[in-house]
């Protein structure tokens, strides 16, 4: 007889009036907060806007909303379409049902647009919202708790949760495999900071860190779980997806640190000074008195090659000018070289004399 247990909740849902409030939704909810929370300071720490986290989630998250159930719908077809199933059953996604491989896949695909129309690189803000992700699976899988549903092998272990009667299930305790990946998920996330500021990981490190660290976990916690599933040569679906997604990222490590070394150094692009920057407007000003510089006056602009003061009549006049002058020095030159001659032949005058 085991005498202790996790209970669990009698029903997911509360009613306020005519509003169900479902534990599952509030605890994806609640996830979701996390993740952008924890993804926003990182991101303002590696020298991001504060805000640009949730504006990318705005997209990412719908997506992977619908990249997740439609992977569960897709590898579990059979709990919608086989006989005697109803397939509006698909789109009821708060009695649960979310493949994190869809959600990653298809949220990906959505921070993808986000980060286009802010101009940012993916894998840098993908760096920022890694240990987040692990943060924000780790507040979902309870989820699983208030449903009473993808739980281990029976067992009398005194941390087994208690799973009464009901459609598909058995009255007794279990493995409480949502338990034990949430408290996976929150050492993956402890790894990935711990490694992030340890070794400085850029250009999408961090977050394939995350992907390997999770199918590590993934993988063994896969085994415990008797919910019906797929299998492929004796072992479950999402084993072999935990294999496969695994050495992909292992591989994106490996070939990232070769080829682009490092950490990104802007990850936010500046998109100029502001047209109001004091800076801008007093460029010109003397930096003594604050007051702009005197203009140039007509022989500065003759000496800098440029067009007079006063426009081309201006420059007109003092070519005229010029001339003038340059034809009375003529005159006043050549009346000094007659003035001069005389004086010389004086003397010879009065020796004829």
């Amino acid at each position: 007889m085991n005498l202790a247990y996790i209970p669990s909740p009698s029903t997911g849902v509360i009613h306020l009036g005519p509003i169900p409030l479902r534990g599952y939704a509030f605890c994806i909810i609640i996830g979701v907060f996390v993740a952008v929370w924890l993804g926003n300071k990182r991101w303002i720490a590696r020298g991001g806007q504060p805000g640009t986290v949730a504006d990318i989630a705005v997209w990412a998250v719908p997506f992977g909303l619908v990249g997740g159930r439609l992977y569960h719908v897709i590898t579990d077809y059979q709990l919608y379409f086989g006989e005697g199933r109803n397939w509006v059953d698909a789109f009821k996604i708060w009695e649960g049902g979310l493949g994190i491989w869809g959600a990653i896949a298809l949220g990906a695909v959505g921070a993808w647009i986000g980060c286009r129309l802010r101009g940012i690189p993916l894998p840098a803000w993908a760096d920022a919202l890694a240990p987040g992700i692990a943060l924000a699976q780790a507040c979902g899988r309870w989820g699983n708790w208030f449903n009473q549903e993808l739980y281990g092998r029976a067992t009398d272990l005194p941390w087994a949760v208690e799973i009464g009667n009901g459609p598909n299930r058995v009255a007794g305790t279990y493995h409480p495999t949502f338990l034990y990946e949430s408290l996976w998920c929150l050492g993956v996330a402890g790894l990935v900071i711990w490694a992030d500021r340890r070794f400085k990981l850029g250009h999408g490190r961090a977050f394939a860190l995350y992907v390997a660290a999770y199918c590590v976990g993934r993988g063994w916690i896969e085994y415990m779980r008797v919910d019906e599933a797929h299998h492929i040569l004796g072992v479950r679906l999402n084993v072999w997806t935990s294999i496969v997604v695994f050495i992909l990222a292992v591989v994106y490590l490996v070939l990232s640190a070769k080829l682009r070394p490092g950490r990104e150094e802007v990850v936010e692009p500046d998109r100029g000074p502001a047209a109001s920057d004091p800076a801008t407007k007093d460029e010109a000003k003397d930096p003594a008195d604050g007051q702009s510089e005197p203009k140039a006056g007509a022989d500065d602009a003759a000496e800098a090659g440029a067009p007079a003061p006063g426009g081309p009549q201006a420059a007109t006049g003092a070519k005229a000018d010029a001339d003038v002058k340059t034809e009375a020095d003529v005159k006043a030159e050549d009346a000094t070289a007659d003035a001069v001659t005389a004086d010389a032949e004086a003397p010879k005058t009065l020796k004829k004399l």
